[in-house]
């Protein structure tokens, strides 16, 4: 199997075409390919196929196999590579994503992405609490008090603020809010720190892969969050452990992202008798 490897501000993926090659069973793929010590190494499995709906499909799986909606930092390395290999001339392109067709256009320094419009109810993500939007919602995981506000873009996340991002014990409040009792489909978490109304730093925990160094959809998620609660501009900077982000959200319409789209090499991969 013919594989790419690429990263969105540090946030990396296994990336097969699927235009010209077939694989099989993607669930034990994905977590074979993911492995850092055994595998390619990567946050998930991407795979770029045909659409009867847009130009291109993207279909994707977290580093533990489960199915993810959408990846704003896999969008952008999916579109360069549909470019690349000749699978569509269109740009801005129209990629389908198991969130709705998202459109993405390759520009000078990386890609920009129209990620489509926040969804706010709580239904849409699910998070089991009552009330037409989770803004500002105190709550407290394992002795720690948090105001968190909710955000779908397709996948959901849960929004926290903390006074100093690089200190904080994501790697255990994390995980505990993931597979919280509130979140029936698990959930993504990002802890961001307010630098300016124009920039915030920013580490999220993703559901099915843990701590990765960006995270497209998360982004989104904060610039709406900032928006909401009054922190931060509707055009802004998120600083993650890969890179940076930038963000637009006018408090109505989608959400647009531009970050970079990195090839790290190409190889293939020997199925181990899978």
């Amino acid at each position: 199997m013919r594989f790419v490897k690429m990263h969105g501000a540090g946030n990396d993926y296994v990336y097969v075409d699927l235009f010209d090659q077939e694989i099989g069973e993607p669930v034990p793929l994905a977590r074979a390919v993911s492995d850092r010590r055994t595998g390619v190494g990567s946050d998930g499995l991407i795979l770029l196929g045909p659409s009867e709906v847009a130009d291109v499909r993207m279909i994707m799986f977290n580093a533990d196999g489960s199915r993810a909606q959408m990846c704003g930092n896999g969008i952008r390395c999916l579109a360069v590579l549909a470019r690349d290999n000749g699978r569509v001339q269109n740009n801005p392109m129209r990629i389908e994503t198991d969130a709705g067709v998202k459109s993405a256009e390759i520009v000078a320094g990386g890609v920009r992405v129209d990620m489509g419009a926040p969804q706010l109810a709580p239904a849409s993500l699910p998070v089991l609490l009552p009330g037409d939007r989770i803004v500002n919602h105190e709550i407290e995981v394992d002795g720690v008090s948090l105001a968190m506000t909710c955000v779908s873009m397709g996948n959901p996340h849960a929004v926290l603020y903390v006074d100093d991002v690089a200190s904080f014990d994501v790697a255990h409040v994390g995980p505990a809010l993931e597979t919280s009792e509130l979140f029936p489909e698990r959930v993504n978490v990002s802890f961001v720190e307010v630098v300016d109304r124009t920039t915030v730093r920013q580490r999220t925990w993703e559901r099915g892969s843990g701590e990765t160094h960006a995270c497209g959809t998360g982004a989104c998620a904060v610039c709406v969050a900032g928006v909401l609660t009054g922190r931060t501009d509707a055009s802004m900077t998120s600083i993650v452990l890969g890179g940076q982000l930038r963000l637009e959200w006018d408090g109505h319409g989608p959400v647009y992202k531009t970050g970079p789209a990195v090839t790290v090499f190409e190889g293939e991969w020997n199925d181990h008798g899978m």
